[in-house]
């Protein structure tokens, strides 16, 4: 990073968290990013995950650019229809969003239907994948659609996770960086 003072970084992570593979994990290693941690990552409720997002925003005290993964999509569009301070957040990158309305996922993820559905007021990329298992396609392009972002066809790239091979994920970074 060559600006002195960069846009800070907030790392979302989905339902059951990131682990040390997860490009997420691997760019707070090697970017000193912050990660928002939340109460229960096993069993995440949306007020809950919300209330994290917002005392993390309001801790940093100056707009901060979001990478967001997973469940942590639902968390940017979540947090975004209900706060006062959209005004922190400058940018987000939103991968792979996992859809809590999904039969499989609709026990575990209760509290994150229905799926806010609102253009977000600050810029988005959204990145989908063609084999997503927990987000098709045509309903990433939907979400995309709805909250106003950039949709990028990722290809057939899984969750777009650790599974996916991505190491630190240059290419993911560099659409990171095109948002500070």
């Amino acid at each position: 990073m060559t600006d002195s003072n960069p846009t800070p970084v907030l790392v979302l992570p989905g339902w059951q968290n990131s682990g040390p593979t997860h490009w997420q994990s691997r760019w707070e290693a090697l970017y000193g990013y912050s990660r928002v941690d939340q109460h229960d990552w096993m069993r995440p409720l949306r007020g809950d995950w919300q209330i994290q997002l917002e005392e993390a925003l309001l801790a940093q005290a100056r707009p901060c650019v979001l990478a967001a993964h997973s469940l942590g999509c639902m968390l940017v569009a979540a947090w975004a229809s209900h706060s006062r301070n959209t005004h922190l957040v400058q940018g987000a990158l939103l991968v792979a969003p996992g859809d809590p309305e999904r039969e499989a996922l609709r026990p575990v993820l209760k509290s994150w239907a229905p799926v806010t559905m609102q253009t977000l007021p600050f810029k988005t990329v959204l990145l989908g994948s063609h084999d997503d298992p927990y987000c098709s396609l045509e309903r990433a392009q939907r979400f995309a659609h709805a909250w106003g972002s950039e949709f990028v066809d990722y290809g057939a790239r899984g969750h777009i996770n650790a599974d996916s091979g991505l190491g630190d994920w240059p290419e993911g970074h560099a659409l990171l960086q095109s948002l500070r």
